[in-house]
């Protein structure tokens, strides 16, 4: 049988396609006409326990639009064999493989078969870069926001806020800075949602998003700490939040601010300073003292927040955030790790107010301040449909 006209099969699952697929391609198809076959989106989630970045209709689509590619299908298999009905379908002659993605197991099954088996090395066509999909995902980082927590902090926790009720606020920040792991960014919800959206979030409704993530990252499985609600809500819901938490784990209202004026007008007022991340073994719950008074002094302060921002009246919001900072550190004097007051002193001269983000211990300080000052890292608050 002439080259030509012998039937060449490769398999993969394509997800994000490049030029080193592209030269696997031309040079396969030199033994003959190729087809394709194509790990479905099942296939890939149970395989690599994640979500495909294309659809496999998506993926299907474009490696068909590939003028070294014959036909292509979706695999109807599951595993790293998912192609046995496909190569039954097309019955090719040759099963070409690169030399990173070949098995006894493949080459025992085209024996059985009668099918050649070949090899190729990983070459990238003339004048490009060496290409892989592992080498892509280390390098393509996550557009999946962080959060701020602004004040209001550990109102979100039912032991608090079943002693008086209240707002949290929140912010989403765009990712311009990679910020340390166990700072107060919410890295923890940030790792759980790459696991459902690996680099960015789905164009849907903001509330169910964070309604999906705060219960995938809390699995009523699992026994022991429950992730505040906040986490969630500030990663997936854009702008400036508040949320009001009355002994729930989710809150009775949310609100949301999107005027332009008002978001810029806090960006202006708002930067972070790293610290350090909070110590393994650090317990910020240790010798906690939970009051209705000190819970009250924690929800007046951040309605007070509240206000002061929507009136953009920079004194008032100082005082409030500071509030709400010692509310906190009230209730959980643990907080103020050892280190913790000598950051804070560095930037007492700089600063109206400050607070350590999330549970403390550690992490980033957020500041406010007249104008962001040196060495400081600026606070970018994610706009709606971005």
């Amino acid at each position: 049988m002439d080259n030509q006209r012998k039937k060449v099969f490769v398999s993969g699952c394509y997800d994000m396609l490049h030029s080193g697929h592209v030269a696997f391609f031309k040079e396969a198809s030199k033994y003959g006409d190729l087809y394709v076959g194509i790990g479905s989106d099942s296939t890939i989630e149970n395989l690599k326990k994640r979500k495909t970045v294309y659809s496999e209709k998506e993926r299907l689509y474009m490696v068909k639009a590939i003028r070294y590619v014959t036909d292509a299908f979706i695999n109807a298999g599951s595993g790293m064999m998912d192609f046995i009905d496909t190569v039954d379908r097309v019955k090719p002659d040759i099963f070409v493989v690169n030399s990173d993605g070949g098995s006894d197991e493949k080459r025992e099954f085209c024996k059985e078969r009668g099918i050649e088996y070949v090899v190729l090395e990983r070459e990238p066509d003339a004048g490009l870069q060496a290409r892989s999909t592992t080498s892509l995902r280390k390098e393509v980082k996550s557009h999946l926001p962080y959060r701020i927590d602004i004040a209001g902090t550990w109102i979100d926790q039912p032991y608090v806020s079943h002693l008086g009720p209240g707002w949290a606020i929140t912010a989403s920040i765009e990712p311009n800075h990679e910020f340390m792991e166990r700072g107060g960014m919410s890295t923890s919800t940030r790792n759980a949602a790459k696991k459902i959206w690996p680099y960015e979030l789905p164009d849907y409704n903001e509330e169910m998003l964070a309604r999906l993530l705060f219960c995938f990252e809390n699995n009523p499985e699992n026994e022991g700490h429950v992730s505040g609600a906040q986490d969630a809500i500030g990663i997936c819901m854009s702008g400036l939040t508040r949320h009001y938490y009355d002994g729930r784990y989710w809150p009775d209202v949310i609100e949301s601010c999107h005027d332009e004026e008002i978001l810029s007008w806090l960006e202006s007022h708002l930067c972070l300073v790293p610290m350090f991340p909070r110590r393994p073994g650090c317990t910020v719950l240790e010798g906690s003292d939970i009051t209705p008074q000190k819970v009250k002094a924690l929800t007046e302060a951040a309605s007070r927040c509240w206000d002061a921002i929507m009136n953009r009246d920079l004194e008032d919001f100082a005082s409030a955030f500071t509030d709400s900072f010692n509310a906190q550190v009230a209730m959980f004097p643990a907080m103020m790790q050892p280190g913790v007051a000598e950051h804070i002193d560095m930037w007492r001269d700089k600063a109206l107010a400050w607070k350590m983000l999330g549970a403390g211990g550690g992490g980033h300080l957020l500041l406010v301040v007249r104008e962001q000052p040196e060495g400081s890292i600026p606070v970018r608050i994610r706009r709606r449909g971005f």
